[in-house]
């Protein structure tokens, strides 16, 4: 596949997706509600309405070859790219998985040693920084400050001397 298909097919899957989000989006109401603001559809809608648009001017723009990426017959993506693009896949993966069955702060900790180390080939230092803070920052942000608890599966009980220092 060439770049200028590339371009055009994936400004026609975001177009569609585009107009998916404003059909479910209308289902909830995207008028103003009086003595309370824009309904609950409002931004979703016309926040999909606004990639819309910027889908349908890629179109027209590949249809006048106006852009350079219109007019490329380069090949798209190289086998190193479809590669690495398939092991961020395969990692993400197991990211939700492990979040299922560890929870989410053990499997940041996993997916980060192997995307930083392996994937990144980055030093030990930074990987070793980024495996604890990364979570460490995730859940000060979400379960202390924001009060949004993030799934811990059987890595639950490990918390529970965390939630007696926090809620005491």
């Amino acid at each position: 596949m060439t770049v200028r298909t590339a371009e055009l097919l994936i400004a026609i899957l975001l177009a569609l997706c585009s107009i998916g989000l404003m059909i479910k989006s209308a289902e909830l109401r995207i008028d103003w509600v009086p003595d309370r603001g824009p309904g609950s559809g409002a931004w979703p809608f016309w926040l999909s309405t606004g990639m819309l648009l910027a889908c349908l001017a890629t179109i027209v723009r590949w249809f006048r070859k106006v852009t350079p990426e219109s007019t490329n017959l380069d090949l798209f993506m190289t086998r190193e790219t479809v590669l690495l693009v398939g092991i961020s896949a395969g990692s993400i993966v197991f990211l939700l998985v492990v979040t299922h069955l560890l929870g989410i702060y053990v499997a940041l900790f996993l997916f980060l040693l192997f995307y930083l180390k392996f994937v990144g080939r980055h030093s030990w230092l930074v990987t070793v920084t980024m495996m604890i803070v990364v979570p460490i920052f995730i859940f000060c942000l979400f379960e202390w400050a924001l009060k949004i608890p993030l799934p811990k599966s059987i890595s639950e009980p490990l918390f529970y001397p965390i939630y007696d220092l926090m809620y005491s």
